[in-house]
């Protein structure tokens, strides 16, 4: 018998694909263009609270002699901000069901809240006092937010390719608003004409002139501060989406571990526990160090505004460097790892470098403003700029591990360690101990 023409139906393969409409993949993701006014606007309240949080440290001498702070008070002020993630599982467990704008808006709020509390003028010191004090607190509780959310947002708006740009800069802008306020204290504020004697003895009163004086610059920058923050404050209230209408990639759709089962993988992880180790110590501890910088090198003879330039450019000079190896991490995947190791090894030159240039009488080395300038300078650059990379690494390492609940988990290790330094700082240092 001749064999008969096979039909359509028999040329059909034996092993069928998926609908034959399904299996060319629909467009399940896309990019926005309001991306980036979505990462302004985190970027700038980072901003905001970074400055905040170190308000006092950069003119710790003109506040010293306007509010009759003591070296414990200006160390306490910035170590409100660690103290602020006490209840960090708390902002992650919110951030993971809520969303990026419920998160940014409670945030914001503690922000203006605080701005508000500093920038109230009352003749009573004490009573000034605490509202200082309180309002550095409630800014340190945006922290958990401000610098755990970057990641998460990376991710939840942007491409593959420009993820770890877009985390670079959220991550690192709030470093940025704290080199600003290097800049914008000692400009503004006037240091009062004895600030050496000042330092070693705190007798020395300034006359009342130049005392109301340095308080009404004090509080012109306090105002302005309150001022801007309420203006972002209002624009994230105004637009903030937690999330764009279609994802920006497949990675970005996909299902993330529950709350309970991601803080569980990640405390079991020990690949996890040892690369947090090694990004909590070095950036906790610069953090906290540059937070009192001007304190630090009060009794190397370095004024409050030189003090001021170098952490603004130990700061800026990370953050730039970050951005830019994070732009050259996004164009060459598998690097990290050997990224990171070159720069901690640089940090460790550069502290290196520092410390025995301060240890001038015992290494006999000489102790220059250049010397001092470039080691400080050196040492902000590898550390800040490490930050990127080091969010990235986690959340390659801990997927599907949500992202926000990943960088909640490591900032607050780096703030527990910056914390403890503060905290060993403030109570261990007597009247004739230098910093």
């Amino acid at each position: 018998m001749g064999a008969a023409s096979s039909t359509e139906g028999e040329r059909e393969p034996l092993l069928v694909p998926p609908d034959r409409e399904t299996s060319i993949q629909p467009v399940y993701s896309q990019v926005y263009g309001r991306r980036w006014l979505v990462l302004t606007l985190f970027s700038l309240l980072a901003f905001m609270q970074g400055i905040v949080w170190n308000t006092w440290g950069p003119i710790q001498n003109s506040a010293m002699h306007a509010y009759d702070f003591t070296k414990s008070d200006i160390a306490v002020l910035v170590l409100w901000g660690p103290v602020g993630f006490a209840p960090w599982l708390l902002f992650i467990w919110l951030m993971d069901k809520k969303g990026l704008r419920v998160s940014l808006l409670l945030s914001a709020f503690f922000m203006v809240i605080g701005a508000a509390l500093r920038s109230v003028s009352v003749p009573e010191q004490q009573l000034r006092r605490w509202l200082i004090h309180g309002g550095q607190l409630l800014n340190g509780l945006a922290g958990p937010t401000i610098m755990s959310a970057g990641p998460l947002l990376s991710t939840t708006w942007f491409a593959p390719d420009q993820r770890a740009t877009a985390t670079a800069v959220a991550s690192l802008v709030s470093y940025l608003g704290a080199a600003c306020s290097f800049i914008v204290g000692p400009l503004l504020v006037p240091a009062p004409n004895d600030t050496t004697r000042a330092m070693v003895n705190r007798a020395v009163v300034s006359t009342d002139t130049q005392m109301n004086h340095i308080r009404d610059r004090i509080q012109l920058v306090l105002y302005a501060e309150f001022g801007v923050v309420a203006v972002l404050f209002a624009a994230v209230l105004l637009y903030f989406p937690s999330r764009p209408p279609m994802p920006p990639s497949v990675a970005a759709a996909s299902q993330r571990l529950s709350y309970r089962s991601s803080i569980c993988r990640l405390l079991s992880n020990f690949r996890f526990l040892m690369i947090a180790l090694a990004y909590a110590v070095p950036t906790g501890v610069v953090a906290g160090w540059s937070g009192v910088l001007d304190m630090i090198l009060t009794p190397a003879r370095v004024s409050q505004v030189d003090a001021g330039w170098i952490g603004f450019w130990s700061i800026v000079g990370g953050c730039v460097f970050g951005v830019a190896m994070a732009r050259f991490a996004d164009s060459i995947r598998g690097m990290l790892k050997l990224i990171l190791v070159l720069m901690m090894a640089g940090a460790s030159l550069a502290s290196t470098w520092f410390t025995l240039t301060c240890l001038t009488r015992l290494t006999h080395l000489p102790s220059t403003a250049a010397t001092l300038y470039t080691s400080c300078i050196l040492v902000g650059i590898f550390i800040n700029s490490s930050v990127p990379i080091f969010l990235e690494l986690f959340i390659e390492t801990v997927y599907p591990v949500p992202e926000g609940i990943t960088c909640g988990v490591v900032t607050f290790l780096g703030n527990l360690v910056t914390g403890c330094l503060l905290f060993f700082l403030t109570f261990y240092s007597t009247g004739k101990a230098d910093w």
